[in-house]
């Protein structure tokens, strides 16, 4: 019953997601031969279909979740925009703080599956940094959806150009300013831009990178946990969530600490698991979850998503049916 109190309190709550939103298409078929112009399969081709990619993944997640998600944006003003766009308006996500340019193109990335086996990846984009005309109006629309009131931000990179360095500071001031708590998961290009958010979701491997140092989990996690506190008095934040792979969550605040282990599962694609991790710990901080349950559940979360071939995102119903189960 206390994880159905928590999980209820989730759609109550209006999320912003503030990032690199992109078109996912995939290319879906079977393998039948090796192509005898060159030693490469040929894909049989059963279908094509196109679905909301990067921080617009995390927007879905918080959707799925019970929550009402607002995403804030660039894409082109290209068809691939326009499809994103309709995709959102389709599963009713807002999409006032999206930001259409003529100057840059929608991210697209291509990806040809068989069998739930991932194929080939083909990424069409613009990594460049958004104008300092196109920062202004996404700001703007920020600081809109912002006075209208919103529980949580979420920030997103994907290192995809909608944020810099400057703008991540300005949101987190943003969101200090009016008493917002906001989450990140981070790129190694800015990773250093985000002293004073709430939660800071870096991975395992980029970690390491933003610290530029190397160890290893498995067989010492005192070194480990010395990264995090270093991490911790570099950029100063309220909870680390650090995604281990296949050996979970740790989470900490200072006062706590917690694992959460990786559960057994048959892995099929972990493409998205971060968005999900991120959706579900910012409901779950939000929601007045402890350190503890927040890396547990958005542990499972994680590990669930990574079940299924693609980008997907995690429903209301079978992480509340897990939680119940393996918590």
């Amino acid at each position: 019953m206390e994880y159905e109190n928590l999980f209820n309190s989730f759609k109550e709550k209006k999320i912003l997601i503030i990032g690199d939103i992109m078109l996912d298409a995939y290319v879906l078929g079977k393998v039948t031969r090796i192509s005898p112009e060159a030693p490469v399969p040929i894909i049989s081709l059963d279908k094509k279909e196109s679905r909301i990619g990067g921080a617009g993944n995390v927007a879905l997640n918080i959707l799925n979740l019970g929550a009402k998600p607002i995403v804030a944006s660039v894409v082109g003003s290209d068809p691939e925009g326009q499809e994103l766009i309709d995709l959102f308006e389709k599963r009713g996500i807002s999409t006032e703080g999206v930001i259409v340019s003529g100057k840059r193109k929608t991210t697209v990335k291509t990806r040809v599956i068989s069998s739930k086996q991932q194929l080939l990846r083909i990424d069409s984009e613009d990594t460049s940094s958004i104008s300092n005309e196109i920062a202004k109006r996404l700001c703007s629309s920020v600081e809109r959806i912002i006075k209208e009131g919103v529980d949580a931000i979420i920030l997103e990179d994907y290192n995809k150009g909608v944020l810099s360095k400057h703008i991540i500071r300005l949101f987190i001031e943003l969101a200090k300013d009016n008493n917002i708590p906001i989450t990140a998961d981070p790129k190694k290009d800015n990773f250093n831009e985000y002293g004073g958010i709430t939660i800071f979701k870096p991975n395992l491997k980029e970690l390491k990178e933003g610290l530029n140092i190397e160890f290893d989990l498995s067989t010492n996690k005192t070194d480990f946990e010395n990264a995090v506190e270093l991490l911790r008095k570099k950029i100063p934040h309220q909870l680390s969530l650090i995604t281990l792979s296949e050996h979970g969550i740790y989470a900490t605040d200072d006062k706590t600490s917690s694992y959460a282990k990786a559960h057994s599962r048959e892995i099929t694609d972990v493409s998205g698991a971060g968005d999900t991790v991120i959706a579900t710990a910012t409901l779950c901080y939000i929601c007045g979850a402890s350190v503890q349950q927040i890396a547990k559940i958005s542990n499972i979360a994680g590990g669930m998503v990574c079940e299924k071939p693609g980008v997907v995102s995690v429903l209301y119903k079978d992480l509340l049916k897990e939680v119940k189960e393996l918590l």
